[in-house]
């Protein structure tokens, strides 16, 4: 697949003739022919934007890495058939290729893995993006007789949080207010939310418009969302992302309303609170959400969806049908369809998106078919719309960076299939505290064999046991010259459905 390149035909000049051979030429032409060819080589390469999303702690900043850490250092990729194939004969990193957008911290990030103990990098706290090129042999005669050997690859993350803004450019304040004041209500989030619970029973929608009760409801708020968000990280609200995650927008009148409790028939006058909160939600959407979204994901070719299962498939059926209801309201605003390399010249669209069911070395192998099930089930309804529209839909499971191995165990009679790795410090499993020494052996549980058992929402949680390991340490590069690979867990899958097309 091509795009975003020109194809331009150089006329043979008489002033060069047959006895002005390269050697003729002084250093100043020479230099010259050289950034002219350089120029057109740029001109000619194509470039694939890649959106890396998900929700919150969904691992989006390590699977960048490892993406960026795999391609750039050769790692063991078996079914990326570019490098399987032996046809990749480099790549590296590029100049941030947008002024506007900050540079993803990919060099950072390898500090935090290559520490004495190793960190996990940080999470996603504002937009980036990176640049990987990569020079491969094709196999197609246009693309050979053209000289197209090179992709750009433009990797574009953005904070998880900012994903909940989706749903909101469908609903009106109203709508919004009535579902936001549901799920405070509900037993899971009320604690979180009774501040603010109490100051909508104290609080008048028909009430004059006030900057301080605004100020105080839009507070109240937020820090109940994240509350609810630091407290139980399974849980999916419907926005504002930025009240979560504010960057440079905090304290701006852009972050300052809230819902009220409207009602069954909302009712209220132009100069009411109400009225000035519904202003300024409406603003929200104009301002914050519809640029981003406009800028941004208009100009993706491709999608990767990152999600992660264990931790509400851990709560039960109720968690598990947030997950499946946040991200059918997200994915129904991705514009997605094949349109060829032709029109992506024109108007991009994603033609392939990925759902990627992540933290799969939490579990066995013999649980990874099974956790690429369930999402499946999860994704079905947007999978389905995706399919409609002409775009591939993929679902995977899998770990950009494992952090541990696998052992049997015997417990009595009985052999256990376990993971073994480095628990974080202070991580628990019923009485043991982990000191972020100490290796241990773990048995996390069996998932369901029926993927649709997951989704009943009297489901019982399903007695699993998740710790978060220490990432293994990057090291240093060998006498050879060679960096050792990094360990994963499908990575290579996900890269040949993503990428593959583009390096034929």
């Amino acid at each position: 697949m091509m795009a975003n390149f020109s194809i331009i035909t150089l006329a043979r000049s008489p002033a060069l003739s047959a006895s002005n051979s390269a050697s003729d030429l002084d250093d100043p032409t020479r230099q010259a022919w050289h950034r002219a060819g350089a120029v057109l080589t740029d001109m000619m390469t194509p470039t694939l934007r890649l959106g890396v999303t998900g929700l919150s702690r969904a691992g989006k900043t390590i699977f960048i890495t490892a993406l960026i850490r795999n391609l750039v250092s050769g790692g063991r990729l078996p079914f990326f058939m570019p490098e399987a194939e032996g046809r990749i004969e480099r790549a590296y990193l590029e100049p941030q290729p947008d002024d506007q957008v900050p540079r993803f911290d990919y060099e950072a990030h390898l500090e935090d893995l290559a520490r004495d103990p190793p960190q996990w990098p940080e999470s996603t706290r504002r937009l980036s993006q990176v640049r990987v090129t990569i020079e491969f042999k094709s196999a197609s005669v246009l693309r050979r007789a053209f000289g197209i050997s090179r992709l750009n690859l433009d990797v574009v993350d953005y904070p998880g949080e900012w994903l909940i803004d989706l749903p909101l450019l469908d609903m009106s304040y109203d709508a919004w207010c009535a579902e936001a004041v549901a799920q405070a209500r509900t037993p899971r989030r009320q604690a979180h939310a009774q501040a603010w619970l109490d100051f909508l029973a104290s609080t008048d929608p028909q009430a004059g418009k006030d900057e301080q009760m605004a100020l105080r409801g839009a507070s109240l708020f937020a820090a109940y969302l994240k509350a609810a968000r630091a407290d139980d990280h399974v849980l999916h609200t419907t926005g504002p992302g930025r009240f979560l995650l504010p960057g440079d927008l905090e304290g701006s009148p852009l972050l300052t309303f809230c819902p009220l409790a409207l009602g069954d028939k909302p009712s209220y006058g132009r100069g009411s609170l109400a009225a000035m909160m519904a202003r300024r939600f409406e603003s929200y959407k104009t301002h914050v959400v519809r640029p981003f979204f406009r800028d941004h994901f208009s100009r993706l070719d491709r999608q990767i969806v990152l999600v992660d299962v264990l931790g509400p498939l851990n709560e039960g059926g109720d968690a598990v049908v947030d997950l499946q209801r946040a991200l059918d309201a997200i994915l129904r605003v991705f514009r997605t369809g094949s349109g060829g390399w032709l029109s992506a010249l024109f108007a991009r669209r994603i033609d392939k998106l990925l759902f990627a069911a992540t933290k799969a070395d939490h579990i066995h192998s013999s649980s990874h078919d099974r956790l690429e099930a369930i999402l499946r089930v999860i994704t079905d309804r947007a999978m389905g719309r995706a399919a409609d529209t002409g775009a591939e839909v993929g679902v995977q499971a899998l770990a950009a960076l494992r952090a541990t191995r696998e052992a049997d165990a015997k417990v009595g009679n009985e052999w256990l299939p376990c993971i073994v790795g480095v628990p974080m410090p202070g991580e628990r499993i019923g009485g043991k505290v982990f000191d972020g020494k100490t290796e241990a052996a773990v048995f996390p549980g069996d998932l369901p064999a029926n993927p649709r058992d997951a989704l009943k929402p009297d489901a019982a949680p399903a007695g699993l046991h998740f710790v978060r390991f220490r990432p293994p340490r990057l090291m240093p590069p060998g006498i050879d010259g060679e960096s050792p690979p990094l360990p994963h867990i499908r990575l290579d899958r996900a890269l040949d459905f993503l990428l593959s097309d583009w390096l034929a």
